[in-house]
């Protein structure tokens, strides 16, 4: 794609982005809104008073006798200022609540999916350069069983015999409980809780890159291109890294984007398994304790991150492809 169209591609994405974004918070507004549930009767409980003047002045405290479109209204008005309401459970404002817990979410998915990208993009290549092998077929059937095992079985699989039979790793949490760390050991610390999860997050999304990167790359190496430079005599390995593997990559970038965005909400079970901190976790917690602004926040935060690594991957596609053009 020529450099001067580049703005007007970026802008058409973002456009288009903000109004996907906001098609997703009012689905989720009455979503979450339709679930069954009192909020202010679980607050009341809580609380260990539940008479009508005492649920009647949490109604109104949170806007919940305000009509459905009135509250819509105040909810969109809240989410243009980055007000994402009040979490009656944790006693603090939901942004700050949300920008507390995303960190060690971050952190956990970008974790899994860096192994699962160099991984898989690596088993891949080595069953499409030895196919018909019996690495090929290894490989093929470890891609097979990562993608059909459920992720609360690996994690419970994993803490067992890591964690219970070996004793290598910490089963649970981010951090060592009772023990204050600093600088190196503090990395060191969080390295090893963070192994497990992640190991568990990212072979799932390890077998999904495999089969896509040995697909792609039998595709490719069928082309005419490919055929032309083995009859000039360049070398087999030039041949898969610059002709095949880099052809090849382009769908796996596509792909990679959108699992990347999928992963922040594929890390619930994750965290809720390992008692990970992170926002799925959170959001586990608060479909417990009926926490709609809450939900509705993590459900907020998770949509932006998922639309903004789509309109990463459109752009580094267009700037990876040439072919690629801007539609009009």
């Amino acid at each position: 794609m020529e450099p001067s169209r580049l703005p007007a591609f970026l802008l058409g994405r973002v456009v288009k982005a903000a109004i996907v974004i906001l098609a997703i918070v009012v689905c989720n507004f009455f979503l979450i809104h339709a679930a069954p549930g009192d909020p202010a009767s679980i607050i009341a409980g809580q609380s260990g008073a539940a008479d009508a003047r005492f649920l009647a002045q949490l109604r109104a405290q949170f806007g919940l006798d305000q009509p459905l479109y009135v509250q819509l209204w105040l909810y969109l008005k809240g989410v243009l200022t980055l007000d994402l309401g009040f979490s009656h459970r944790q006693q603090m404002s939901v942004a700050a609540l949300l920008w507390d817990r995303l960190p060690a979410t971050l952190l956990l998915t970008g974790a899994a999916f860096v192994f699962a990208l160099v991984i898989g993009v690596s088993m891949g290549a080595l069953a499409a350069r030895r196919v018909g092998t019996w690495s090929d077929s290894l490989i093929t059937v470890l891609a097979l069983a990562f993608y059909a095992t459920p992720l609360f079985w690996v994690g419970l699989m994993l803490v067992l015999l890591f964690s219970v039979t070996l004793e290598w790793l910490p089963s649970f949490g981010m951090a060592s409980v009772g023990v204050e760390m600093s600088g190196l050991a503090a990395v060191l610390d969080v390295g090893e809780h963070l192994i497990l999860p992640g190991l568990t997050l990212g072979l799932f999304y390890v077998a999904v890159y495999a089969r896509l990167t040995r697909a792609t790359m039998l595709e490719v190496a069928d082309q005419d291109f490919v055929k032309t430079a083995r009859a000039k005599g360049v070398p087999e390995g030039r041949i898969l890294r610059r002709h095949i593997l880099r052809n090849a990559l382009l769908p796996v970038i596509t792909f990679a984007g959108i699992q990347a965005g999928q992963l922040i909400g594929g890390s619930i079970l994750v965290e809720t398994v390992f008692a990970w901190p992170g926002i799925g976790r959170l959001a586990f917690e608060a479909l417990l304790a009926r926490d709609y602004q809450v939900l509705m926040g993590v459900f907020f935060l998770t949509s932006v991150m998922v639309v903004l690594f789509n309109l990463i991957t459109d752009l580094l596609y267009a700037i990876v492809d040439p072919r690629v053009e801007v539609s009009r």
